[in-house]
């Protein structure tokens, strides 16, 4: 603010509400917006502002709030269920079943915490009738009733009449302690809220502004077309625009940094020529695992590691002729020269719906429309085991998949393309040592260097003729399946697989991708 001038850098609503306060203060925001005649949005706004110049002091008190819920609201205007009993009473003595039916209590639950109140204020108690469980006064009635409404009754009332009541509020009531004590032992009676209440004065610096006086001359905040067309703009008075004035940055969101992670991934793969392909989350087993040469015995369809849906029932397929020769792969290798797994292969088994366990079956679905090189795609796919969740396991998670299929296609060009792919991931050491997968040969598994250790990130091969030859492909097919959430890890410097995906927003505003 502007030495001399006080008041060049305010606003015309934070010089309504400085006088205001300077009238009427200290008070609350919506008590100075109604007496500076501004409406509490701008209020609030110009009290903000001014607090923030230094020129109010802002005064927080966080206390309890307490307001009834709609069972409240019902007892307010009826009765707590004692108070009702007692009122019958009069009448003479009834059973829990007969104030049901006459609509004294909703229900026998009610009833019966009816007789815990009434026994606790002494009005009545419960007795063994060969009708059931009844109520007879305790003492005078008439002395009960003349008594009128309890602490915690009046309570109640206005707790409905007003909506809500501080804690120092309730606390100023006759009894009022005992009666919130009361009321808040009465499950879903009333609901309890933290509340900050804020008050607003003049602060000695906000003062002398006032002694110093304010031209309070309307002006405008911004030009318009109507100014500009009206030539308004050449009487008008603007505010000046304080550029030193202090204003926090704004909150904003962002991509998550799996996200990130995976449009980086797909830079790279587009870059190199791949085109990008999806695929469903269920799928049947036959696509799943019978088409890539996994036994129907292999450790992997079992529970433990697959997630099978009962709804549907099953996936019914269709291609018979596909079936046909997968079922002769199975069981003796068909015309790949393989021997196959022997036994017999069952095509129900093949129909049991599932979550897909990799996205290696996107890219053999591909094949099969695709039979013809070149073919080089990729995908970035959920998939699904049945994992128990630690820091290093989760039940869902992300593959990164793809396949590239050429005339002369070899180990050595896979290991490459391997290598490159990390290399652009920040990781320029990469190893391969040998590895298994039922449905490629040879097999590899990929490890990058990463502080001085060796570290495992997914798997790689070239398809097996097993899992090639009934769609009528005749090339080689090189094809890797690689983990993203601990390529994530690894980018991220985490050591708890979980963190990637817990609603930690601070972390999410720190981190650094």
């Amino acid at each position: 603010m502007t030495e001399g001038r006080p008041s060049t850098a305010l606003s015309h609503n934070e010089k309504l509400l400085l006088q205001a306060l300077a009238r009427e203060g200290p008070g609350d925001a919506e008590q100075m917006a109604t007496a500076a005649g501004t409406n509490i949005k701008h209020g609030v706004s110009a009290l903000s502002w001014l607090a923030t110049k230094g020129l109010v002091e802002v005064k927080e008190e966080v206390t309890l709030t307490f307001s009834p819920e709609e069972e409240a609201r019902h007892h307010a205007q009826h009765g707590l269920p004692e108070r009702r009993a007692l009122e019958r009473l009069r009448t003479g003595e009834f059973t829990l079943q007969e104030g049901v039916d006459e609509g004294i209590f909703s229900d026998l639950k009610e009833g019966q915490i009816a007789i815990g109140w009434l026994k606790r204020k002494g009005w009545a108690q419960p007795v063994k009738t060969e009708a059931g469980l009844g109520l007879q006064p305790s003492g005078d009635l008439e002395a009960h009733l003349a008594q009128g409404p309890g602490a915690d009754e009046q309570l109640l009332g206005s707790l409905h009449e007003k909506g809500e009541l501080t804690q120092a509020e309730i606390e100023a009531f006759p009894e009022g302690p005992a009666a919130l004590k009361a009321l808040r032992s009465r499950k879903g009676l009333i609901r309890e809220r933290t509340r900050t209440f804020r008050s607003y004065r003049l602060s000695p610096k906000g003062q002398a502004v006032i002694d110093k006086g304010l031209d309070l001359t309307p002006q405008l905040s911004q030009l318009t077309h109507e100014h500009l067309l009206s030539g308004a703009w050449k009487e008008a008075e603007f505010a000046p625009y304080d550029v030193d004035t202090h204003a926090t940055a704004p909150e904003s969101g962002g991509h998550h940094p799996l996200s990130r992670l995976i449009q980086q991934i797909r830079l790279i793969f587009l870059e190199m020529g791949f085109s990008e392909i999806g695929g469903d989350f269920m799928e049947s087993a036959f696509w799943n695992m019978d088409v890539l040469f996994i036994p129907q015995d292999h450790p992997a369809r079992e529970l433990q590691d697959t997630l099978y849906l009962s709804d549907p029932e099953t996936i019914e397929l269709t291609d018979d002729e596909l079936i046909k020769k997968i079922k002769a792969i199975q069981e003796h290798g068909g015309d790949t020269g393989s021997r196959g797994w022997g036994g017999t292969w069952d095509p129900e088994v093949g129909q049991r719906p599932l979550l897909r366990t990799h996205t290696t079956v996107n890219t053999v679905r591909h094949l099969q429309d695709h039979p013809d090189p070149p073919v080089k795609v990729f995908s970035v796919g959920r998939v699904f085991r049945r994992e128990n969740v630690d820091s290093t396991h989760l039940p869902e998670f992300h593959q990164i998949e793809g396949i590239c299929m050429e005339e002369g296609a070899s180990f050595a060009m896979l290991v490459g393309l391997l290598k490159h792919f990390y290399a652009r991931m920040g990781f320029p050491q990469v190893r391969v040592r040998p590895g298994y997968f039922p449905y490629t040969e040879p097999s590899l598994e990929v490890e990058v260097l990463w502080q001085d250790r060796w570290l495992e990130l997914g798997g790689a091969g070239i398809f097996r003729p097993e899992v090639t030859a009934p769609f009528g492909v005749e090339h080689p097919v090189l094809a890797w399946g690689l983990g993203l959430e601990r390529l994530a890890m690894l980018r991220l410097g985490l050591s708890d697989i979980r963190q990637l995906y817990l609603p930690d927003l601070q972390w999410l505003k720190e981190v650094r991708f």
